[in-house]
């Protein structure tokens, strides 16, 4: 058994354009079947924003690395689930990564945190998302955060050839 390193997690703070390397050599170090849908990503790689993934849909966290620098530990997409007016008290998670040397050390809740905040004071009161339903680890800590199942379609993806639930989960963000 391997025993967890904490780093030192900085303030979470808005992703910029700047982030886009290291956010997808990120995003490629953490692709698992575990909670990805899509294949491996393969070179040449997509930038990591585009039209649909803009910088102002992502939070940061970095932390002191192993070498000692600092350096993005983690992220968390957040983003209006529809376009719709009734539905703009809504914010839906499509995307939590933590780099593997910076888990254990309490990088995901402080991503989960920060979002909650950054919703509210945007006028959100509801936050959901989607996890596989074998991503038990993610499951756990989504549920320490006070989200709970509120749905789920069973054997909704074919993944390393057998069928995962796609689980919904909300919470609201009453204080």
């Amino acid at each position: 058994m391997s025993v967890i390193q904490t780093h030192p997690v900085r303030p979470v703070r808005p992703a910029v354009l700047s982030d886009e390397a290291a956010l997808g050599e990120l995003d490629r170090a953490t692709w698992s079947t575990l909670h990805a849908v899509t294949p491996r990503p393969q070179p040449p790689y997509a930038p990591f924003f585009d039209d649909r993934h803009k910088p102002e849909d992502f939070l940061v966290a970095e932390a002191e690395d192993p070498a000692g620098g600092i350096r993005i530990a983690g992220y968390i997409r957040v983003v209006a689930p529809t376009p719709l007016a009734c539905n703009t008290h809504v914010r839906q998670i499509q995307g939590l990564a933590v780099a593997d040397w910076a888990r254990g050390g309490g990088v995901a809740r402080g991503l989960l945190r920060a979002v909650f905040a950054a919703a509210r004071s945007d006028g959100a009161n509801r936050m959901t998302l989607r996890v596989l339903g074998h991503n038990a680890p993610a499951r756990a800590l989504y549920e320490s955060e006070g989200f709970v199942v509120e749905g789920v379609l069973p054997g909704e993806f074919f993944l390393g050839g057998r069928y995962v639930d796609d689980v919904m989960m909300g919470r609201s963000l009453a204080p």
